[in-house]
């Protein structure tokens, strides 16, 4: 038996939750110089359509990994202070990253939301990547493990 289930209303629910309340994640990039993954903490929000958005410096490892290779994984968990951390909800997303035109909008929304992330989104090297899920995977805890289509994703009509 397949301890991994397919989405049901509840997972959705979690994992529209936590991508809605995201802050940061974790980005995981091929690296073009040694074919190996690395990973890097980014800032994260998502936009209006409930698609993850990011803010990377054009001169990071990452930004230079994601130009040369657009596959990427998010790894997203929520942030609690108490009990296991092998039980808090977390979600890996596969992804593929499209760097994004100047857009005041959605800076101005980001900002509405970071306040701290004023200064990055006005130096020019700063730039917005929309991450398009292609498939995810959720953990809610021991016996709660879920996959994820980009349409569970997405937020409740």
């Amino acid at each position: 038996m397949d301890p991994v289930r397919d989405s049901d209303e509840r997972a959705r629910e979690t994992a529209r939750a936590m991508l809605a309340a995201m802050r940061h994640a974790t980005l995981a990039v091929n690296d073009p110089q040694t074919g190996h993954p690395h990973m890097a903490r980014i800032a994260c929000q998502v936009d209006r359509d409930g698609v993850p958005v990011a803010l990377i410096a054009g001169i990071s490892a990452h930004s230079r990994a994601l130009q040369a290779d657009p596959r990427a994984a998010l790894f997203v968990e929520t942030a609690q202070e108490k009990g296991d951390p092998m039980t808090w909800a977390r979600i890996s997303i596969r992804v593929t990253a499209a760097l994004l035109p100047e857009d005041e909008e959605l800076k101005a929304r980001w900002i509405a939301r970071d306040a701290k992330a004023r200064i990055y989104a006005a130096l020019p090297d700063f730039r917005f990547w929309r991450l398009a899920p292609a498939a995810g995977f959720m953990n809610a805890g021991f016996g709660a493990a879920f996959r994820l289509t980009p349409e569970d994703l997405k937020p409740a009509a």
